[in-house]
């Protein structure tokens, strides 16, 4: 069982987190002939998606199982991606940004950003404001049909 898998036992949020999504709670991987417990998945959120992780996307790296998942379902018909990222003005000057945000945009990606959502502060600077979790939500829900 993964620690998140015993964290959520622990603190009895099994049962809760199964009501709320009608599924089982899976937190151990599925051998190859298992039966797959879960209908396949026609919207992954990514949020908030630090600054290493929305380059890993962009170049495809899949070097766990999240963003193998996610990196997997880019540019898959049928299937939206939207990606929040929790990024600083110095992420964003970095030569390396644009090119990540093009890639991303060219796979399909739904990226909620901008300075109405998500305005941009320097590093270390103190300053910081609540994940825009409405944006993020109201993202996934206008690629609804």
């Amino acid at each position: 069982m993964s620690t998140a898998g015993r964290w959520f036992r622990d603190a009895g949020l099994v049962a809760e987190i199964e009501e709320a999504t009608g599924l089982p709670l899976r937190v151990e991987s599925r051998l190859p002939g298992e039966r797959k417990p879960h209908p396949p998945v026609d919207t992954y959120v990514v949020a908030p998606a630090t600054a290493n992780t929305v380059a890993k996307l962009a170049l495809g790296f899949g070097d766990n199982q999240a963003l193998t998942q996610v990196s997997e379902a880019i540019g898959t018909d049928g299937v939206e991606v939207v990606v929040f990222p929790c990024v600083n003005a110095a992420h964003v000057r970095h030569p390396a940004w644009p090119g990540h945000v093009a890639a991303l945009k060219a796979g399909g990606v739904r990226l909620v950003d901008g300075e109405e959502v998500w305005p941009l502060k320097e590093p270390r600077s103190g300053e910081w404001h609540p994940i825009p979790w409405r944006a993020v939500l109201d993202a996934v829900n206008s690629t609804r049909p």
